[in-house]
């Protein structure tokens, strides 16, 4: 254990290193010592919205959140060590991947910010993917472009660069075009073996789109690709003031390549070498797979993206999770208080999520859905919340809670069993980490039941992602010669890594496959629900 006068000396010399990471609900900045151990954490809660058809922040919600959480940060730090940074060894910006954010050449935005949870990009994704023969998701930045084009939006000729939302704050912190491959991979396909966006498949895209006459071609819009451990510039006096505007940051700091949630996690459980995967549950959940070896086809419910590193991976992407769950949780809280029983949030995840282990290992008969929004894995471009159950169905609290917390992982499930059954792809372990696992043993033990393999969850885990880009970021600053992320991940922030893995059981497995049985003939049910209109 560290004392804190050691810690205080590290934050006054400019030896600590700042990772922020902005989620979908949250955005989080995390302070590591020389150790890679947090020792100061700062927040910001903040909500997408749904203004024209679209899920967006606006730039003010950006900027606001990036110095609410800054600030945060810097009154935990004062209140734990009685004093301010002004400066850092390194910082990082991770955030949610994907979306599209276009500027034009006065670097001004053309359109608001469209985010990842956006599906109304099924034309350009379907057109897309058999252009490039590959599964170009809805949410990837370049679906998004193109079904702009599709669209005949007039903003589009006047594109100049576009980006993901790490990518943005990066360039205004630094001035600097340039974003991680793993968040890269999630705006354009990238060549693993160059590791840079792939040229044969840009030059199909300028061919695709020759005839429309903009003055643009394709790479010219893309940011640069970096890959971790480069240095991807220096904090500016701008960008101090952006991030700091009392005035207290000094420029000059320098910073890792901007990443993703994705590529953040990976790092954040240790889950970058091949044969190692995790899974990331919160609002939307997502699993990773490093691959020893190409898929055999493509598939529409497969992304291919990379480790920050540059090295393959097979990614499951959900755009829903947790949130309709939580609105469950939310309820039983309102009614909590209508009796003044005094529980605490917390007590009622942790009673309710452990109330579900009792519950009947195929949830009694019971059947929901949690699409807030669409869902791509099983076809839905918009989404109605749903729960329903049959006169024969077991009723009940631990039976309700159950299915709730299986119907989180239910698209998934069908993304992880191509992989698994079909692929054969051999993990070593399945890492979770995310909201869903933070009650102890309950998020894991459903997990470990849908995919039929072990998931382990580590003592860190709660650190999410903006540890993840911490990290990255001192390894970029503090790395020896030639020393792989995968190296400097096991051997000096891992190897005395505490935390706890659960076995699958062999009920859980069977019992969610019947519950996956109900889940794929309901569908009609969701399809009719959002066809409705209400």
């Amino acid at each position: 254990m560290r004392s804190v006068k050691k810690t205080r000396e590290e934050i006054a010399a400019g030896q600590t290193v700042l990772g922020i990471e902005l989620g979908s609900t949250r955005i989080k900045a995390v302070l590591i010592d020389r150790e890679k151990t947090p020792v100061a954490s700062g927040s910001y809660d903040w909500e997408n919205r749904y203004e024209n058809h679209i899920w967006t922040y606006s730039m003010e919600d950006i900027r606001g959140g990036l110095q609410g959480c800054y600030q945060d940060l810097m009154k935990n730090v004062e209140e734990r060590y009685g004093q301010k940074p002004t400066r850092f060894m390194a910082m990082g910006v991770s955030a949610m991947m994907h979306g599209y954010l276009a500027f034009d050449e006065k670097d001004e935005l053309l359109v608001p910010f469209r985010t990842w949870r956006n599906t109304m990009t099924q034309a350009a994704s379907d057109e897309l993917t058999g252009l490039f023969s590959c599964h170009i998701p809805q949410r990837w930045s370049i679906a998004h472009l193109y079904q702009a084009i599709l669209n005949g939006e007039e903003h589009v000729e006047k594109v100049r660069f576009f980006t993901t939302l790490a990518g943005y704050i990066h360039w205004k912190l630094t001035g600097r075009k340039v974003l991680g491959s793993g968040d890269a991979a999630g705006m354009f396909p990238i060549d693993t073996a160059v590791k840079d966006y792939d040229e044969k498949m840009l030059g199909r895209f300028d061919a695709l789109v020759a005839g429309r006459g903009y003055p643009w071609k394709i790479r010219e819009l893309l940011p640069e690709v970096l890959l971790a451990g480069e240095n991807a510039g220096k904090l500016t006096e701008e960008g101090a003031a952006l991030l700091d505007p009392e005035g207290n940051l000094e420029a000059g700091i320098p910073l890792c390549p901007p990443e993703g949630d994705a590529g953040t996690g990976m790092t954040a459980t240790n889950s970058v070498a091949v044969r190692s995967g995790n899974v990331s549950a919160g609002t939307s959940v997502f699993a990773m797979a490093v691959l020893e070896k190409e898929l055999s086809e493509p598939y529409e419910e497969i992304d291919l993206v990379t480790t920050p590193s540059g090295d393959p991976v097979a990614m499951v992407h959900c755009n829903n999770c947790t949130s309709d769950l939580n609105a469950w949780i939310g309820l039983f809280r309102e009614f909590a208080d209508c009796f003044r029983l005094g529980a605490d949030l917390d007590a009622i995840y942790g009673t309710l999520y452990n109330k579900a282990l009792e519950g009947d290992a195929d949830c009694g008969g019971l059947l929901a859905y949690n699409y807030v929004s669409g869902e791509h894995i099983t076809g839905f471009e918009e989404g109605r919340p749903l729960f329903v159950r049959s006169p024969r169905s077991r009723f009940n609290l631990a039976n309700f809670m159950r299915v709730n917390l299986y119907t989180s992982l239910g698209a998934l499930k069908t993304g992880m069993d191509i992989l698994l059954k079909k692929e054969n792809v051999t993990l070593d372990k399945m890492m979770g980490h995310g909201g869903l696992f933070k009650t102890k043993g309950v998020g894991q033990r459903i997990l470990a039941g849908a995919i039929g393999a072990p998931v382990y969850v580590m003592e860190t885990a709660g650190e999410g992602g903006a540890w993840g880009i911490a990290l990255l970021a001192d390894y970029m600053a503090r790395r020896e010669a030639e020393e792989s992320l995968v190296d400097y991940l096991s051997g000096k922030v891992f190897r005395d890594a505490k935390g706890s893995g659960i076995e699958p059981d062999a009920e859980d497995v069977k019992g969610y496959e019947k519950f996956m049985e109900r889940y794929r003939k309901g569908l009609p049910i969701e399809r009719a629900a959002v066809d409705s209109g209400i």
